[in-house]
C-alpha cells in the first residue's frame, strides 16, 4: 500500500531567472525525485549536462520548452515530454514568449542540494564553460557538456 501525503508548501529554489519547486525528495523506499520548473522566456539556462546515475523525465504543462537529448531537439508543448537515458547530455531553453512550466521527475533522485552547484553556473551570467562547470563536477554524479554550441 502508498501512502498519501501532502507535504507543506515544496521551498522555492532561484537559479537566476529559473524557478525549482522541490516537489518528491527520495526516501521511505521510494528512489524517485520531482521538481516543477519554471523557465521564463530567454532566461539564462545551465549549459548542456549529463547525470551519469539519474533518468530523467520532462513533462510539459504550460507554455513551450526547447529540450534536447543528445542530437534531438523538440519544442515541448503541454502534454508533450521527453525521456533522458542516464549518461545522455541534455539542455533545455525557452526561446518562446511565454513561461514554461514543467514537473521534472528524476530516478534515482537528485535532490535539492544540486541546485546551489548549478545556481552558482547560471549566477556566473557569463556564457557557461569548461571552469565554471568542473566545480559542479567534481562535487556531485553530474557532468558537464562543456560550452553551449562548443565541443566539450
Amino acid at each position: 500500500m502508498t501512502e498519501a501525503h501532502s507535504p507543506a508548501a515544496p521551498e522555492l529554489i532561484r537559479l537566476g531567472p529559473l524557478e525549482i519547486r522541490y516537489l518528491q525528495k527520495a526516501g521511505n523506499g521510494c528512489e524517485m525525485g520531482v521538481f516543477e520548473m519554471r523557465v521564463p522566456p530567454a532566461s539564462n539556462v545551465p549549459p548542456p549536462h549529463s547525470h551519469r546515475a539519474n533518468e530523467e523525465l520532462v513533462y510539459v504543462l504550460e507554455g513551450t520548452l526547447r529540450y534536447t537529448v543528445g542530437s534531438e531537439t523538440r519544442d515541448l508543448r503541454p502534454g508533450d515530454f521527453m525521456a533522458t537515458p542516464r549518461g545522455s547530455v541534455h539542455a533545455f531553453s525557452n526561446p518562446h514568449a511565454v513561461e514554461a512550466r514543467a514537473p521534472v521527475i528524476n530516478t534515482p533522485d537528485i535532490g535539492p542540494q544540486y541546485f546551489p552547484q548549478v545556481a552558482a553556473i547560471v549566477h556566473a551570467g557569463v556564457p557557461p564553460n569548461r571552469d565554471h562547470s568542473r566545480p559542479t563536477t567534481r562535487r556531485s554524479r553530474h557532468g558537464s557538456a562543456g560550452p553551449r554550441g562548443g565541443a566539450p
